[in-house]
């Protein structure tokens, strides 16, 4: 009892030094998995829709990963065959620590087998002195994104901010970071008007537990579970969120057990109102958002979720990823748009060079979203789903659904003909439609439940077309 009361203290000098008043409408919440477990997402993440991630680090130097498939095409033909031909660079040293696997094969010829992993900090400090954090946010603001979540620590344990906590079992290898890149960044995205968050790994760090992981039933054992490792973790999460209080705190794979995650999140809440956290933390079961990985739901979720992938195979760069192992702009395109229908938000992945300027091939698939959302975004931003998610014309061509207030969005996955047939759709007499970034559609007609449009034969724009409806019509279930 004394020790919440105490706590409660704390927290109310803490807000009062914030402000000149305390909002009493504030939740106070404490290390309490009950009450925690009641958070939601707050309204701007669960308007954002479009978020960048970040995977940047020692491993961007090999830059290395076999180019067999994504993650779930591997699992699904032979899921021991993923770590040895794990698609993603970032896991370069796991995979290098299994002796024979294509990195192993890698490593061996390009630099040796001697060659610490750890020893990439050299070259990673030298490049990131041309790193210009600037260009990089008004890259992912001219996407279109409103948030951004930056891997802080990955697996491999190399933190990518001047951290204050001592790792006593990272490898004398490893050069200091040369700059604050979380620190740099985290201004940059902000003075763009865009959202911050940081990615931190709890339950894997490779420098406290050097066995690989070579298969799903191992990454339990991987997992370091010394008070040694927890007491590390917790402070780097307090010092992250002390110094850069991120908007969104984005686990992964579990925490360690005698963490104190949940205290840690309580604490993260009373100081950033509106921050939200995802569901990969572990035990607790604490989560304001569900992480589908290369991986989306059929069907609108209740529950605000998101969709996080990189644009090829692997989060970090690979520099072996072509055109052939990359999204096109328009099943990027698609893929934004079949999440928000089912409430959803999507994180798609950037893997930057070490130099921080981020490969061509995912420059122009950025490019290609932006420009579609600068005229199509009203249909994307701070919309909800509608009563279904999808439907399908008489001559085959998807679409999918997304409303804001008294408009309907219907968003053609395929460029319309002259005239189409959309089933199971009823306008009221009098509503009006448009084509975003087009003319006005003055002619449409209903027949029973079936709504036939005719098109302007100059019709402007690429990858995907929204209809929007300024009342929203009813869709009737035959």
């Amino acid at each position: 009892m004394w020790k919440k009361l105490t706590f409660l203290l704390l927290t109310l000098c803490f807000l009062s030094a914030k402000s000149q008043y305390i909002d009493t409408a504030q939740v106070i919440y404490f290390n309490d998995l009950k009450q925690l477990k009641q958070h939601r997402s707050p309204q701007w993440f669960n308007d954002a829709k479009l978020g960048i991630f970040i995977h940047w680090g020692l491993y961007s130097v090999p830059a290395f990963a076999p180019t067999k498939g994504t993650i779930i095409d591997i699992m699904n033909k032979d899921p021991r065959d993923w770590f040895i031909n794990n698609a993603y660079a970032e896991w370069y040293l796991n995979t290098l620590r299994i002796k024979g696997s294509p990195t192993y094969e890698y490593h061996k010829k390009k630099y040796g087998l001697d060659f610490d992993y750890y020893k990439f900090s050299e070259t990673f400090n030298k490049e990131l002195a041309g790193w210009k954090p600037e260009e990089m946010a008004e890259i992912f603001k001219n996407t279109g994104a409103r948030y951004v979540v930056l891997t802080s620590k990955h697996h491999d344990g190399y933190t990518l901010w001047p951290s204050r906590v001592y790792n006593n079992n990272m490898t004398e290898n490893a050069e200091p970071l040369s700059r604050d890149i979380i620190g740099e960044l985290t201004k940059a995205v902000r003075d763009k008007g865009m959202r911050m968050g940081l990615y931190y790994s709890g339950g894997l760090d490779w420098t406290f537990n050097r066995t690989p992981v070579l298969g799903i039933r191992d990454i339990q054992v991987s997992m370091p579970h010394s008070l040694e490792y927890a007491n590390v973790a917790d402070a780097h999460l307090r010092e992250l969120i002390e110094k850069y209080q991120p908007s969104v705190l984005w686990g992964d794979i579990y925490y360690p057990d005698q963490g104190n995650i949940s205290g840690i999140v309580a604490d993260y809440y009373n100081l950033i109102s509106d921050g939200v956290i995802n569901n990969r933390w572990g035990a607790s079961g604490l989560s304001d958002f569900s992480t589908p990985e290369y991986s989306k739901f059929e069907s609108i979720q209740k529950d605000k979720w998101e969709s996080c992938r990189g644009l090829g195979y692997s989060f970090g760069y690979n520099q072996f990823e072509d055109d052939s192992h990359t999204l096109s702009s328009t099943e990027l395109i698609h893929l934004l748009i079949d999440v928000v229908s089912k409430n959803g938000n999507l994180l798609i992945n950037v893997g930057p060079k070490p130099d921080g300027t981020i490969p061509a091939i995912q420059l122009d698939r950025l490019k290609e979203l932006g420009e579609w959302m600068n005229v199509n975004g009203e249909a994307i931003y701070d919309t909800k789903p509608w009563q279904v998610c999808s439907g399908e014309t008489v001559s085959g061509k998807e679409y999918r659904f997304t409303k804001k207030g008294d408009k309907l969005y219907l968003i053609m996955l395929e460029e319309p003909e002259n005239e189409e047939v959309f089933k199971n759709l009823v306008l009221e007499k009098g509503t009006e439609l448009s084509l975003l970034g087009n003319h006005f559609i003055t002619k449409w007609r209903q027949n029973k439940t079936s709504l036939k449009i005719s098109f302007p034969s100059d019709i402007s724009g690429k990858h995907a077309y929204v209809i929007e409806f300024s009342v929203l019509p009813d869709w009737v279930i035959e």
